[in-house]
């Protein structure tokens, strides 16, 4: 428990125990992002998160909303970093941020290393926050045993290390998802006020920090509903009642997020130009389908009251095109712009460790055999367990709808896009282990037997059951740590481990262009003139190869000597085309798959020696 001494803080033994953990995951996250270039998001995020604070001008990067980037930014003010103005990318394209970025961070005599290095602390710092949160969390709802099972699934997951280091939106949805989901329950809880204006925070925040948190209001829809009828202590008439009044607080919720939404947007307006604003929007919406909505966001921006919500909504119609769209995405050996419904679940088989996945099935086990042992089973027997587990419920209400929505879609670009479900499924994990590792007690034995049947059930029936549970958590942790400092193409063994998980899925799973840096001291070491490379990320090969480096593709054809390939580009060559997919027999790389790659830089760079 913590107390407060005037300006001093007193942890529990427990809460120790969670700092520790989470120290450890701030260890490796910090010292494998320092060896490891921009990724591919990165070069757009970067100049848009600087831009908003120097420049309160929103043309950059308008598909993922301010607040991450902001707080990724903000050290950079004070590295006296040049960002010019005068480029064609700011002066006169549409959403520019990929050669703005490119400029900035290369081109203009800034040290992109330092500019990724400060940049990427506060997202770094964001995870230990929500790790500290989701500790609180747990705990409180299902005591300090199981509070630190599941910070322990969290600190030790190398999806959310990866993604917990790059200035990217991901591990932002996950902690957006949480906070609006916690404090939305809290809320139906003690609908008080003082709750209403929490979860309104909280909802405004979550907007701020990925489109795809509009999910929340259907979710919250799902929510209240499933509440009103699980009070199954009031009569149906006021169930219904009770129905609307939560209703009505649940619009005030939507309110106040609103408010937050202008505020900080009509700031990140501030300087953009209403003509320029429109000329964009105009646009980039030129394909959406929906005219009605596109005018209205047209007209909005000549409202000034309304020009920072049509730069919201702008957000939201180019999140809803995006994923109408696709993308073309390399997955077990094909490639495909329609996506696949098995996606996601394979990478969740592949990408979270075997430890876990055992876990997860024990815990499954247990929750099963419980019910199984329940003798009354009815609809308003489960109504009273839905009102007496409510958090549960909404976990898995939240999974199985996020889960479903994102197996539909056809986006398939990787598996952060399920972060926000992770720790939903790590509470409901660490909730199901703790009570099968205790054991029913005396609490008060009058007898000689009695007190040695509690000791017995304690320290030696137990044994067996600590052991199993201990050594699957060092196994997972063990795994974690020899991963370092390769995260973003770790695979668990089931898919034949990190080496050989490009085979699976690419792009975000695998390679997102982070082991430039690491190619770089492959050439130097092996004092290499040339080398030519096909290269997928957010570094600039020019800066860290100068020289060296020769631009290549599969039409140039062929070489001899040394050459290098982004595995995203080579498996995307490589894979076999799919549902409608055409690719040009000149793209293909047919030159290349008679060889056998000598090198790699990292774990997603090949490099060849060509005869």
């Amino acid at each position: 428990m913590i107390t407060f001494h005037f300006f001093r803080m007193e942890f529990s033994l427990a809460d120790r125990l969670a700092l520790l953990i989470l120290a450890a995951m701030a260890g490796l996250m910090f010292f494998s992002a320092r060896g490891e270039s921009a990724i591919m998001d990165e070069l757009a995020h970067i100049p848009a998160g600087y831009s908003y604070l120097t420049q309160k001008d929103y043309r950059l990067n308008p598909e993922h909303p301010p607040l991450l980037k902001d707080l990724a930014a903000f050290p950079a003010l004070f590295l006296n970093l040049h960002f010019p103005l005068d480029t064609k990318p700011w002066t006169n394209d549409i959403n520019g941020q990929w050669d703005q970025g490119r400029i900035f961070l290369y081109e203009s005599g800034n040290n992109a290393d330092q500019i990724l290095f400060w940049m990427r602390l506060p997202v770094m710092a964001l995870a230990v926050l929500f790790g500290w949160i989701f500790w609180r969390w747990t705990k409180n709802r299902f005591g300090a045993k199981a509070g630190l099972f599941a910070l322990v699934f969290y600190s030790f997951s190398p999806t959310f290390i990866a993604h917990s280091r790059y200035i990217t939106t991901d591990l932002a949805a996950a902690f957006a998802f949480f906070i609006g989901i916690a404090s939305f329950l809290n809320f139906l809880e003690n609908p008080s006020w003082k709750k209403v204006t929490i979860a309104g925070i909280a909802f405004g925040v979550a907007q701020l920090l990925k489109f795809s948190l509009v999910l929340l209001i259907p979710l919250y829809g799902i929510l209240l509903i499933v509440w009103a009828l699980s009070q199954m202590h009031l009569q149906i008439s006021n169930r219904i009642a009770l129905f609307f009044r939560l209703l009505a607080k649940t619009a005030a919720i939507g309110a106040i997020g609103l408010l937050l939404i202008w505020i900080v947007y009509a700031y990140h307006v501030w300087n953009y130009p209403p003509e320029l604003q429109f000329r964009d929007a105009e646009f980039i919406l030129g394909s959406f389908g929906n005219r009605f909505l596109v005018d209205l966001d047209l007209w909005m921006i000549g409202q000034p009251l309304l020009r920072p919500l049509a730069q919201y909504l702008l957000g939201v119609l180019m999140v809803v095109q995006r994923v109408a769209g696709g993308n073309t995405a390399y997955f077990w050996g094909e490639v495909s712009s329609s996506g696949s419904f098995l996606y996601f679940p394979v990478l969740y088989l592949f990408k979270e460790p075997l430890a876990f996945h055992i876990l997860s099935l024990a815990a499954l086990g247990f929750a099963l055999q419980r019910i199984l042992r329940t003798t009354e089973k009815s609809a308003s027997k489960m109504l009273w367990w839905i009102r007496d587990h409510f958090l549960e419920t909404a976990s898995w209400i939240f999974i199985l709808f996020y889960w479903s929505w994102s197996m539909r879609s056809p986006l398939n670009i990787g598996i952060r896009h399920l972060l926000p479900t992770f720790p939903f499924l790590y509470a409901l994990v660490a909730k199901e282990i703790t009570p099968w590792l205790e054991h029913r007690m005396y609490s008060n034995p009058h007898t000689w037997y009695g007190a040695l049947k509690n000791i017995y059930y304690r320290y030696v029936k137990s044994i067996p059951k600590h052991l199993f549970i201990g050594v699957l958590l060092i196994w997972l942790i063990g795994e974690t740590i020899t991963a370092f400092p390769h995260y973003l193409p770790y695979y668990n063994k089931l898919a034949g481990g990190s080496n050989t998980g490009y085979l699976v899925a690419v792009d975000s799973n695998y390679d997102w262009g982070q082991d430039l840096k690491r190619l770089k001291a492959f050439v130097e070491e092996n004092n290499i003139e040339k080398m030519p490379l096909d290269y997928f990320g957010g570094g600039s090969p020019r800066y860290y190869l100068g020289d060296r480096f020769e631009p290549w593709w599969s039409a140039r054809g062929p070489m001899s000597g040394w050459f290098a390939i982004s595995s995203s580009f080579q498996m995307s060559a490589f894979g076999t085309p799919v549902k409608g997919f055409v690719r040009k027999p000149e793209d293909s790389y047919e030159w290349l798959k008679p060889f056998t790659p000598v090198a790699k830089a990292g774990k997603s760079i090949f490099i060849y020696r060509l005869p």
